[in-house]
């Protein structure tokens, strides 16, 4: 059995790879992973593959065991494995609830780590990872100061992942978009701290590039002229100044 898996598949990007993924592989089912589990469901109106809603909290280690427990039971040959699966905060440190900031590495950074450990077994050649990387993994950001370094960890996981995975012919993919238009504002906007959004992108546009990045071969997905030279900048200039710089943007 050919299959997908694909986390945080219930809204934004997850959501919207599900589709992608769906139209680009030919699958006997796509493993969609989030808490929701009729919005999971309702994936299938628009897929040709069958659905699998599997209703879990990635935060929660026992819902890694839960997954590793079903991949033995079905034994299936994951082609894509997409971790999607994230959420962030915006506001200062030491203002905001402690566990709320643990959560956000737990799912963003720990979960993604659990996915691939215990999926790559299933994986054989040719089979792709795409992990939902950020603008924020180029430098520290303060105010999005967990999140940033939580999506810093996925970068610098994936790239390292993707040459020990040279040899066993499994790609591995970073995605690292800009400011994307998707319920992730919901959770992370609370109050004005975050005022300043130089471009927002829709999920789809992110999409449609890391998909054709993706059949390229590339190791880091970047969708946007603006967002490509913030990344170069950061490689040149010291972080002092980049921080500097953003928080004057941000009336800091």
């Amino acid at each position: 059995m050919k299959i997908a898996v694909i986390t945080g598949a219930s809204s934004g990007m997850g959501r919207d790879f599900v589709f992608a993924i769906d139209k680009e592989f030919e699958l006997d089912e796509i493993w969609v992973i989030a808490r929701r589990e009729e919005r999971l469901a309702a994936l299938q109106a628009d897929c040709r593959a069958k659905i699998r809603p599997i209703a879990l909290d990635l935060q929660k280690r026992e819902s890694i065991y839960s997954y590793k427990e079903l991949l033995e039971a079905e034994a299936p040959e994951v082609k894509v494995l997409v971790n999607a699966a994230g959420f962030g905060l915006f506001g200062t440190f030491t203002e905001m609830d402690m566990d709320r900031q643990m959560d956000i590495v737990d799912l963003n950074s720990r979960a993604l780590i659990a996915m691939c450990h215990a999926t790559i077994p299933y994986m054989p050649r040719d089979s792709k990872i795409i992990n939902l990387a950020s603008n924020s993994s180029w430098q520290p950001v303060p105010y999005i100061n967990v999140y940033g370094a939580s999506k810093a960890f996925v970068m610098n996981f994936s790239r390292a992942l993707g040459v020990e995975l040279k040899d066993k012919g499994i790609h591995v993919m970073a995605v690292a978009p800009g400011w994307i238009k998707t319920e992730f504002f919901d959770t992370a906007v609370h109050d004005d701290t975050i005022k300043y959004y130089d471009r927002l992108y829709t999920s789809q546009e992110v999409i449609d590039k890391a998909m054709k990045d993706l059949l390229k071969g590339k190791k880091v997905s970047i969708l946007g002229f603006p967002v490509r030279m913030q990344v170069l900048a950061v490689k040149f200039l010291p972080a002092s100044l980049i921080m500097k710089i953003w928080c004057r943007q941000q009336g800091k």
